[in-house]
């Protein structure tokens, strides 16, 4: 099993940045893809972006698109989500989640609030 833990959340205003870090434990060497998920309060939780083991390969929600960066270090321990120029529309709670040989994973979120 993998336990993922977020941290990087905060208030910040439009057009600020955040860097959001998901730090893995477990059994690391099974995760297939390392995904970010938001859930913005009333509304459903949507897929951000995510990044494949081994390939690299990324996919992002279009609307931050040019805007958020995601990525893993080179021990595959901990994820990132560099968001800048970030838009009041992007305040959510922020959720990583590995897929993985046995399963999925996720963490328990983190805020992520933009307004002036």
């Amino acid at each position: 099993q993998v336990q993922l833990v977020e941290s990087g959340g905060g208030l910040v205003q439009p057009g600020g940045s955040l860097r959001l870090s998901c730090r893995a434990s477990g059994k690391i060497y099974t995760i297939t893809t390392l995904a970010w998920h938001r859930q913005a309060p009333g509304k459903q939780r949507e897929f951000v972006a995510d990044i494949k083991s081994g390939s690299g390969k990324v996919n992002y929600l279009e609307s931050v698109k040019g805007r958020f960066t995601i990525s893993r270090d080179g021990a595959g321990n901990t994820g990132y989500l560099q968001m800048d120029n970030l838009k009041p529309e992007d305040t959510a709670v922020y959720y990583c989640a590995a897929n993985t040989l046995f399963g999925d994973s996720w963490g328990q979120g983190t805020q992520v609030t933009v307004s002036s």
